[in-house]
């Protein structure tokens, strides 16, 4: 079996003296929807903020593709192909709809994602290209920040809390485009609380409880009110 495309070993991460991540042991494979589900303040964020080096990784190890990642910052992890939309999407003020796309590329990789690809997949983007990045909605501003991260062309994009703050018809017309981009090849890893979309979208689950792993399993063996139980436990 080939090695899994990102792998956390046994992780510990801390913000100064607190321990927020213990021993978590998590994997995605190539194509692969995994969803990382938890109460609110269980360390679900740590995990992305351990791999652009914002929480210090004191033990266990990160691999991609079977190596080490060494020294984890959001630069080096695009340069291995992973590309982070992060919570409350982060979308520059001062910066139009198509300079925040550009800045995606900063550290592009080769492949087959570009601004007009982007714009084929996000008409509206290239119709307001012009136009700053926060006069957009917050759905309009979530397609911006999965479009930026899009063209740093990654084998794995991450999102976190993607559907916060969204309404539940944009959640669904998101579910659909993630569904698709995971039709492309791309691995996604879901960092969420919106269950439905979860549900939906995931093939496999991890529940994180006070910075452990406390379960995993396929999406396809449980149903809402189940994990819905196991979160809360």
């Amino acid at each position: 079996m080939t090695a899994p495309l990102l792998e956390f070993k046994g992780v510990n991460a801390y913000y100064g003296s607190a321990h927020i991540l213990q021993g978590v042991d998590l994997s995605v494979r190539s194509g692969e929807r995994v969803a990382v589900v938890g109460r609110n303040g269980v360390g679900k964020t740590t995990i992305v903020n351990t791999l652009l080096g914002i929480a210090a990784l004191r033990g266990g190890s990160v691999h991609m593709r079977g190596e080490p990642l060494l020294k984890l910052a959001g630069h080096t992890g695009a340069m291995h192909g992973i590309a982070v939309v992060p919570q409350g999407r982060m979308i520059l003020p001062n910066l139009s709809i198509e300079e925040n796309l550009k800045l995606g590329a900063a550290l592009r990789r080769p492949g087959e994602w570009t601004l007009d690809r982007v714009y084929g997949l996000f008409p509206m983007l290239a119709e307001r290209r012009r136009s700053p990045g926060t006069t957009l909605s917050g759905g309009q501003q979530q397609m911006l920040a999965i479009g930026r991260a899009l063209m740093a062309n990654p084998d794995l994009l991450i999102l976190d809390e993607p559907s916060e703050g969204l309404a539940p018809v944009i959640v669904d017309d998101m579910e659909k485009l993630l569904r698709d981009l995971a039709k492309t090849g791309v691995a996604i890893l879901l960092i969420e609380q919106h269950l439905r979309l979860v549900l939906d979208l995931a093939e496999r689950f991890y529940v994180l409880s006070k910075g452990h792993v406390s379960e995993t399993g396929l999406m396809k063996d449980v149903d809402r009110e189940t994990l819905q139980a196991r979160i809360m436990q």
